[in-house]
C-alpha cells in the first residue's frame, strides 16, 4: 500500500510539472504588446475582439501567421510595418504551439494580467 501511495505522489509531481511546462509563457510578449492600450504591437483586447475565439486565432498562427491573413495587421499600416518583427517573434515564441498561446492571449483579455 505505501509503494503505491508513493507511485501516486510521483505520478501527480510530474503531472503537475509538465502541465506547468507545457503552459505559454506570456512574458516575451508584454515588450510589444499590452492588454487594453497599443504598444508597438496591437493591444490585446483588440486582437481578441477582431478574432472572436482562441480557436480563430490558433487557425492564423497554424496558418503560418501571414501577414495577409493577420486581421489588423494587415488593415493598419502602422501595425503593417510591424509585421516582419512580430514574425520573427511568431518563429520564437508561439510556432508550435499555436492553441496554447492563443488561448494565453484570450485569458490575459479575460483577467487583465499578461
Amino acid at each position: 500500500m505505501m509503494k503505491s501511495l508513493k507511485l501516486a505522489a510521483v505520478a501527480a509531481g510530474l503531472m503537475a510539472v509538465s502541465a506547468t511546462a507545457n503552459a505559454f509563457n506570456t512574458g516575451p510578449c508584454k515588450s510589444c504588446h499590452a492588454i487594453d492600450h497599443d504598444v508597438v504591437g496591437p493591444a490585446w483586447a483588440k486582437v481578441a475582439k477582431d478574432y472572436g475565439s482562441a480557436d480563430a486565432l490558433a487557425k492564423v498562427f497554424k496558418g503560418g501567421f501571414k501577414v495577409e491573413d493577420r486581421k489588423i495587421a494587415s488593415a493598419e499600416p502602422k501595425f503593417k510595418a510591424q509585421a516582419g518583427t512580430m514574425t520573427n517573434m511568431y518563429n520564437l515564441y508561439i510556432k508550435g504551439h499555436e492553441d496554447d498561446a492563443a488561448k494565453a492571449l484570450f485569458a490575459a483579455v479575460k483577467s487583465g494580467k499578461m
